[in-house]
């Protein structure tokens, strides 16, 4: 079985990491706006949620891939 280039994964995953934060960081300016316009709290709450869901995906994605390390180390050993 052939192995993935540790180098060749750190590049396309840092790569996939800054793409990924640009759009988080434009979201910033987003939620600002609209949390300091009126009061419409229903449209807050949206935003609120919104954060959370970027706040999510980050660590689905951790948590995914160690566990793939994981198992694929543990049949390595077996």
């Amino acid at each position: 079985m052939k192995l993935i280039n540790p180098i060749g994964s750190k590049f396309w995953f840092l790569f996939i990491a800054f793409v990924c934060s640009a759009s988080v960081n434009a979201q910033c300016a987003m939620c600002r706006a609209a949390l300091t316009s009126g009061d419409n709290t229903t449209q807050a709450a949206a935003v609120n949620d919104g954060i959370v869901y970027l706040m999510v995906i980050p660590y689905l994605l951790v948590a995914i891939i160690g566990y793939l390390i994981y198992k694929m180390k543990k049949n390595k050993a077996s």
